[in-house]
């Protein structure tokens, strides 16, 4: 009888032995998939107004998030110096997001077809409809996603007990570059267990519940000493109206179906057959794991559920809705449990097997296709503000902009959140007349109040010395 090479070694080390080809395989695909779908974002990427501070390393930007968010690990991160153009910041994000998915895929799947499925589950995980949500902030996100992608590297080649015992630590630098990242990390610990149990899963739940509330501690304690203020509160900009009591808890409820049915619209891209074949799949794919892996079912439907909790107590105790970025955790439980189960079904021949295949396929398809589409939908507002930037630089004189920015139809495209925007993309010191109409009470009206228009185009003219962006509302 002839004795198996790795009989004498460590579990960790047979572990990681497992988990490199798989990893390897799922980031072959991922990573060069993923900036095929994302081509069209990447030589111009969309910055988000609040996205800037990050991208030029400009720490007072983002001081006042380091009380209203608790986000000092992004603080560090503006500190840094060296300012990257903003391509290669999106480029390293997508990276990022993309070994963590291969590396989450990787922990996920057992032995079985696990290079195939690996690359499979890789896929599905990657068009994630919050992550895809997040890319305009990718230069603020960049840390973050580091830290996600290196503790998913470290589920690979650590054992069990090593790796929970670092989720302390991880989880207080997850939890202040985004609050929550470290649903995320749960997620990870409890797709990488493979000795599991009823007291392990509580003894997890119980590491976790004290990592992210020592977390929160640390972040109090810290804004207390620089802000004076021990706690986190929420930006007034959110409008956030805290619960005192039950009967308040329980006025926010609409909050909550607000929030959850924004994130199901979005999870489905606005599709009711779509969000029903989601729902019809995640039923069969639980059916599946409950019947063969009910334990690893356990699992992954406890990750779930302790991030919607957690989510749900957040929108009734604080009074805001969450959005939809925040839910990522969602997605990749999601993704984990059709994949699982098509493989389960897979073990042996047959129809049941190939249909579970067919149908994760085309989730991972259908949603990359997609979000390649989704990218394009910044195309106009791209173009247009590199033409309006090439055009002033080339003419001296102050800046105006009249007329609705917003309401601009390439911007209202881009999802544009502040006018702002502009004047961070011109890089030039420019007088928004609708914020400030003093500035501009010498424009004569046909430029400071444009008329309405059926198609309305963006156009700049001179007056004076001065450039006027004029932006007609649509009619």
């Amino acid at each position: 009888m002839r004795r198996s090479p790795d009989l004498h070694l460590p579990q960790a080390t047979r572990a990681s032995a497992g988990n490199l080809p798989a990893f390897l395989a799922a980031c072959a695909v991922a990573v060069p998939v993923l900036l095929a779908v994302s081509a069209g974002n990447i030589a111009d990427p969309i910055v988000r107004y609040d996205d800037y501070p990050a991208l030029l390393a400009q720490p007072e930007g983002f001081w006042q998030k380091t009380l209203t968010e608790g986000r000092w690990l992004n603080y560090l991160w503006h500190l840094r110096g060296v300012v990257t153009p903003a391509w290669l910041n999106f480029v390293l994000f997508q990276i990022l997001w993309g070994v963590t998915a291969a590396a989450i895929a990787a922990a996920a799947i057992p032995p079985g077809n696990r290079k195939w499925f690996a690359a499979v589950l890789a896929l599905t995980l990657l068009p994630a409809p919050p992550v895809f949500l997040m890319a305009p902030w990718s230069s603020t996100l960049i840390p973050g996603f580091a830290v996600l992608a290196l503790f998913a590297g470290l589920a690979l080649v650590l054992s069990q007990r090593a790796l929970r015992l670092l989720l302390p630590v991880f989880t207080l630098l997850a939890f202040t570059a985004y609050t929550t990242f470290p649903l995320i990390l749960l997620a990870v610990c409890l797709i990488s267990t493979r000795q599991r149990s009823l007291p392990d899963l509580a003894g997890l739940l119980v590491l976790f519940g004290a990592s992210f509330a020592g977390a929160v501690l640390a972040v109090y304690a810290l804004n207390w000493q620089v802000h004076g203020v021990f706690g986190i509160p929420l930006d007034p900009a959110r409008s956030p109206d805290p619960a005192q009591d039950l009967a308040e808890l329980w006025s926010h409820l609409p909050l909550l179906q607000e929030t959850l049915s924004v994130l199901l619209g979005k999870l489905s891209f606005q599709s009711t057959p779509v969000l029903l074949f989601h729902l019809g799949l995640l039923i069969a794919a639980t059916a599946v794991l409950l019947r063969r892996q009910p334990l690893e079912a356990l699992y992954l439907w406890t990750a779930l559920w302790a991030g919607m909790a957690l989510m749900t107590l957040q929108v009734l105790k604080l009074g805001v809705t969450i959005p939809v970025r925040a839910f990522h955790f969602t997605w990749i439980l999601y993704a984990v449990l059709i994949v699982r189960a098509a493989q389960e079904l897979s073990r042996s021949p047959g129809l049941p097997g190939r249909l579970a295949r067919n149908a994760v396929l085309l989730v991972a398809l259908s949603y990359l296709v997609q979000t390649a589409v989704q990218f394009t939908r910044f195309r106009d507002w791209q173009h247009e503000t590199r033409a309006m930037a090439a055009a002033i630089s080339a003419q001296p004189g102050p800046v105006y902009a009249t007329g609705s920015i917003l309401d601009h139809p390439a911007a209202r495209k881009a999802g544009l959140h502040r006018a702002s925007s502009l004047e961070l993309l011109t890089g030039l010191q420019l007088s928004q007349c609708g914020a400030v109409p003093e500035a501009c009470a010498h424009l004569p009206p046909r430029l400071s109040s444009p008329a309405p228009e059926p198609q309305p185009q963006a156009r700049l003219e001179r007056f004076e010395g001065a450039n006027v962006l004029v932006f007609p509302p649509r009619q």
